[in-house]
């Protein structure tokens, strides 16, 4: 029993003891667990503060650069290589390279389609919402419509609320037209990858897309409010005379430079549409015509520069028709038997102008017409350009192209040819690029300014003289001077009117060129006929039935003169102080 006290006892004291060292290596413990805890904390404050003060640079930086939003990652940095601007003489912007967005969709990540639909129907009501719907259904990924958004339009798709995943914006760069339709048929259109497929855009693509000189904007000659005012009277005349098209150009005499060159009908730059009708066709330099009357001006001044004949030369005995060959050739009204030279000319006789061009002879005739380049392709700045039809040579052929039938050529170079014979004989180059100022050389002389004076008092006479074909277009103050042409389409009865106006003829330095499609009569257009010697204060006149240009471009163009000749005066009065 003793034994088994002590032995308790023992086991006690040993427990004792053992209790006494555990607390002490406990104590010693706590201490280095205290020290590890501090140090931990002391480590994770410094790492959310670190982490705070990351956040803090980034949304101080994110606010300073607005731009730079927080879906910028989603966009394609890679931008297509820029293009140059294009101004007109004034500086005017008509062609700028913007930035824009393409933007894709991705379906599945679109949580309520049909919420989507609804918004995307009220910011953008003018997205087919069926197609959309359709495309949300089927497609793992596809355009909005192929749509070009703007900076605007883009951040309105961005606020419909899609996520990163669902919606994709492409940056990328596209051409605008401020002007719209204004100078479609000389500015031309770009590709997607910004590259020139037409009009000056593909001609001048080198240059439009140089990196060295992107800064300089690309200038032209061309005037954005002539151009205004002279569609503008285009389209008035589709609407009175029911033209199929129409077409007209302005242009300095004297240097080439081209103030304005339209034809009509056209179409907005900013569609981007493919353009195959011929109807489009760049009706002044690209379309190759018989232009009529116009031409009599040529086969009279190849006869006053050849000394063949005087403005006073009397032609005798004038028939009212003739046969060539297979052809009959008649006047258009019933003339005087006895016409001079100038006569001629100025009442557009048939016969009078073939019994000229007899006397020229084939050779010279020709000869003459060539060094007005008239039967050669042009050199123009631009790719569409039409050639004139080659033809053979003959007695017959001489006695048509007289009165310039059986003979094509663009307006362009007849408004080229008009300008030498008008300028004094000096051979000039269109062009709508605008050059340095500086002093202007004169090209070659090819005419005598004895002929071309002789030239212009007759084209005055044209406009002036009640016996003349151009008295519509006789615009007080302007001295206009000029030539109608009247022409039938190749196996049509169907007319191509056209109308070259110098002003002001005493000095030219502009020329007009107005040309009609298929103009219809206008009976129920009032025309006024200006002042002359049996009627001091003009009269008007309605109930018309023939459409010959006469009745048509001459009305049109001296609407334009009126409208155009206050801008050429304020210009040329400014030039002048430049002297």
């Amino acid at each position: 029993m003793v034994n088994k006290k002590k032995s308790n006892f023992k086991q006690k004291s040993f427990i004792f003891e053992d209790y006494s060292n555990a607390e002490y290596y406990f104590t010693k413990n706590e201490n280095k667990i205290i020290k590890v805890s501090l140090s931990r904390t002391t480590f994770l404050f410094f790492f959310y503060l670190i982490l705070l003060f990351i956040f803090a640079i980034k949304i101080f930086y994110l606010s300073l650069f607005p731009e730079q939003k927080y879906y910028s990652h989603i966009i394609n940095k890679n931008f297509d290589k820029q293009r140059r601007d294009i101004v007109d003489t004034h500086g005017r912007i008509i062609a700028r390279n913007i930035n824009v967005y393409k933007a894709g969709i991705r379906p599945k990540f679109i949580k309520n389609k049909d919420k989507f639909l609804i918004n995307l129907r009220l910011q953008f009501p003018e997205i087919n919402e069926n197609i959309v719907k359709e495309k949300l259904n089927k497609d793992k990924f596809f355009y909005l419509e192929d749509r070009r958004l703007t900076e605007g339009e883009k951040d309105k798709l961005w606020s419909l609320g899609l996520s990163h995943k669902a919606l994709e914006l492409k940056k990328i760069q596209t051409r605008i037209y401020p002007q719209k339709n204004l100078f479609s048929h000389v500015l031309g259109q770009i590709d997607d990858n910004n590259s020139g497929i037409s009009g000056i855009e593909q001609y001048f693509d080198k240059d439009l897309r140089s990196v060295k000189i992107n800064s300089t904007p690309f200038e032209l000659t061309l005037d954005s409010n002539l151009q205004y005012l002279i569609r503008e009277e285009l389209n008035k005349a589709q609407i009175i005379f029911k033209t199929k098209g129409s077409a007209a150009l302005l242009m300095n005499i004297n240097n080439g430079e081209i103030l304005s060159l339209i034809s009509l009908p056209d179409y907005n730059l900013n569609e981007r549409v493919s353009i195959h009708d011929k109807k489009f066709t760049n009706k002044i330099t690209k379309g190759v015509y018989e232009l009529g009357s116009v031409f009599k001006t040529f086969t009279i001044a190849a006869a006053l520069e050849n000394k063949i004949v005087t403005p006073t030369t009397i032609f005798k005995n004038l028939e009212h028709s003739l046969t060539c060959g297979k052809y009959t050739i008649s006047e258009h009204d019933k003339l005087p038997k006895n016409l001079n030279t100038e006569q001629i000319l100025i009442r557009s006789s048939n016969i009078g102008v073939v019994r000229i061009a007899q006397k020229i002879g084939v050779k010279k005739y020709k000869d003459f017409l060539n060094s007005l380049e008239l039967l050669d392709t042009i050199n123009f700045d631009l790719a569409e350009i039409g050639r004139p039809l080659p033809f053979n040579w003959g007695k017959c052929k001489l006695a048509t192209t007289s009165y310039g039938h059986g003979i094509t050529t663009t307006p362009l170079q007849l408004a080229k040819a008009y300008s030498i014979i008008s300028n004094g004989g000096y051979k000039i180059r269109p062009t709508i690029l605008k050059k340095n100022k500086g002093i202007v050389k004169k090209g070659k002389k090819i005419i005598s300014s004895k002929t071309s004076n002789q030239i212009n008092s007759m084209l005055r006479k044209v406009v002036n003289l009640s016996e003349g074909t151009a008295n519509f277009a006789d615009v007080e103050g302007y001295d206009v001077g000029g030539k109608t042409g009247t022409a039938l389409k190749y196996n049509s009865k169907a007319k191509l009117n056209t109308f070259v106006s110098l002003f002001p003829s005493s000095m030219p330095k502009y020329i007009l060129l107005v040309m009609l499609d298929e103009p219809k009569a206008a009976p129920d257009f009032i025309y006024n006929f200006p002042p002359s010697e049996k009627f001091p204060n003009g009269y008007k006149y309605k109930g018309e039935t023939r459409n010959t240009s006469g009745w048509n471009t001459v009305v049109v163009a001296g609407k334009i003169i009126e409208k155009i000749g206050p801008i050429l005066a304020i210009n040329s009065l400014q030039a002048s102080k430049n002297f």
